[in-house]
């Protein structure tokens, strides 16, 4: 996801908002606060000003570090529509074999549709494919192919907009009006708002899938701090 911020302007801004009430855990730095975002209501306090991270990336950062061997063992790693809070920081680690796709992203390694994947099938240790298959008419196939690719004993993380009051996804492609859409799908060029059966798709595909709520673990104060939503799941799941 690339998030649009002037290049000129960012640096004044981390030195503009510079301070100590919240952290950025991804790159470590401190501010009084961070910037709004959001697509029509904007959600305020949540966009490192340093990193361009939201909730979600600093939340899976953290999750990464603290719970996995991510930055410490040798893996091979595809990285679907590489986020800019991350691709920076994943470059730099040695250890690990990046490899970045997307059919559009322009700092994209392999132009690539996800339900037609160029790579042989047991090629990756981790695949990190996050708020991309709401965008994928043919989820099914999409996943299939994540399942194709992803080696034995391997791990994912397929995050996206969830609704977990929703016990099944919603799908209405009758609703072409973009701001409809955006206003019933959170964008207007989402396909459909997942619920909590999102899980059980992925394993009928064959993974095994941790429903991980990683703030359940943290104190309200951390929370605060690296500015997470607290209750989000993050779908981590495993190749057997």
């Amino acid at each position: 996801m690339l998030i649009k911020l002037s290049y000129v302007a960012q640096p004044f801004l981390v030195l503009f908002l510079k301070g100590s009430s919240y952290t950025d855990p991804i790159d470590g730095k401190n501010f009084r606060k961070f910037l709004p975002y959001g697509y029509g209501k904007q959600r305020e306090n949540v966009l490192s000003p340093s990193t361009l991270s939201l909730e979600r990336h600093r939340l899976l950062w953290l999750y990464l570090k603290n719970e996995t061997d991510f930055f410490s063992t040798p893996k091979k790693v595809l990285h679907f529509a590489p986020e800019q809070a991350f691709h920076k920081q994943f470059k730099k680690i040695n250890h690990i074999d990046y490899v970045t796709t997307d059919l559009n992203s322009p700092i994209a390694m392999v132009k690539a549709d996800i339900c037609k994947l160029p790579f042989e099938s047991n090629s990756f240790d981790v695949i990190l494919c996050n708020h991309v298959l709401e965008h994928i008419l043919d989820d099914t196939k999409a996943m299939q192919e994540l399942y194709r690719v992803m080696r034995p004993g391997g791990m994912g993380v397929f995050q996206i907009p969830q609704d977990l009051n929703r016990e099944t996804t919603f799908e209405d492609h009758s609703i072409t009006d973009k701001k409809e859409r955006a206003k019933i799908f959170g964008q207007y060029d989402h396909v459909r708002i997942y619920g909590r059966d999102y899980f059980d798709k992925l394993r009928e595909i064959g993974f095994k899938v941790n429903e991980v709520d990683y703030t359940a673990t943290l104190s309200n104060q951390e929370i605060d701090q690296y500015r997470l939503a607290k209750g989000e799941i993050i779908p981590v799941v495993y190749k057997s």
